[in-house]
């Protein structure tokens, strides 16, 4: 696991150099839907670090990109569908992405900014940890406590600002001498409001249950919720698709579903195997009043909790085995990337 010093210099690092950074839809109910908790209540997170030691950060970024279609060719009764479909700049600079490549030049345009914003990568943050205290009822609840988060940007610079404060002086994910994430819903206008969301005061050690709870389930690798990264026959159909959409044509089963395709939307008869697929988007239904990023459903079925905790939310080098820089170290280095 990376010091806090590590932590802070690769984040220094990003800001520096502009931030860059098999599909796993979340099935297993373990994505706690934040976003459905008591308007002016505070739900208290307690963040874990990544199964994957390789991983500076107790967090793994996601960049997605969001295409709007009226309607599903071929069907007289479907509505407005959205597909996700990876950002290619997820993987690094190297990655060049084809809707980005095309969107990019919009934005010297005034007239096309607002359809640039439409077709620009959304970025949200999986983390993972244990709910310590929520007034939010669950439906069910999985048997493993350790949940995952899927945070908006929003959320995730109050995170990363208190990082880079140099009175935070320990990691907040150490067993002993970590802390707690204080989530704080209130309202703006008619969008949900995070931003008196703040660490807690205090330092707290893992109780037996929650140390119990690791040794039973051990820790989420967290790479394996990030979506596949494009081949170059999925990057084309990706294009194809942006085209379409911004044409307005409908969205075609036939030549996309066994690449991406929205829920309810069945795979194509085809000899070709089919490819992984993005996370679906869920069927429509009645909709709660709209949040920061977007608006959930209320009610969300376990194999639907991934897209929409996407659409609420709207790479690190590898650890050398043996180093443990202290979270001093770790601190010092994120701050000394801001300078």
């Amino acid at each position: 696991m990376a010091t806090l010093a590590e932590i802070r210099a690769k984040l220094q690092e990003q800001e520096s150099s502009g931030g860059r950074g098999s599909s796993n839809t979340g099935g297993d109910n373990a994505i706690f839907p934040f976003w459905n908790i008591p308007e002016n209540s505070t739900t208290v997170l307690r963040f874990l670090p990544d199964g994957d030691a390789s991983n500076t950060y107790f967090w793994r970024e996601r960049q997605m990109i969001r295409l709007e279609f009226a309607g599903v060719k071929g069907d007289s009764n479907s509505r407005k569908v959205t597909v996700n479909v990876p950002c290619n700049e997820m993987w690094g600079p190297t990655g060049s992405c084809p809707v980005l490549a095309e969107v990019r030049p919009w934005f010297k345009d005034p007239n096309m900014e607002d359809m640039g914003r439409k077709y620009w990568k959304k970025r949200s943050y999986v983390f993972q940890g244990f709910v310590a205290e929520s007034s939010l009822q669950e439906d069910t609840t999985p048997d493993n406590p350790i949940r995952r988060f899927i945070i908006n940007p929003s959320i995730f610079n109050i995170i990363k600002g208190a990082l880079m404060d140099s009175d935070f002086t320990e990691l907040p994910t150490d067993t002993e001498q970590g802390t707690d994430f204080r989530l704080t819903k209130t309202t703006k206008g008619q969008y949900a409001d995070y931003s008196t969301s703040s660490w807690a005061r205090r330092e707290r050690s893992l109780d037996s249950n929650e140390r119990a709870a690791i040794d039973a389930h051990g820790l989420f690798n967290l790479n394996d919720y990030l979506p596949k990264q494009p081949n170059d026959e999925e990057l084309r159909v990706i294009g194809e698709m942006f085209e379409a959409s911004v044409d307005g044509k409908l969205y075609d089963p036939e030549l996309w579903s066994n690449y991406y395709r929205p829920a309810g939307v069945q795979l194509a008869q085809s000899n070709k195997p089919p490819a992984p697929i993005s996370a679906p988007n869920p069927a429509p239904t009645p909709q709660p009043a709209p949040v920061a990023e977007a608006a959930p459903a209320t009610v969300t079925p376990p194999e639907k909790q991934e897209a929409v905790a996407e659409a609420v939310a709207a790479t690190a080098p590898a650890v050398t085995e043996g180093e443990k820089p202290s979270a001093q170290d770790i601190l010092a280095a994120i701050r000394n990337r801001s300078n």
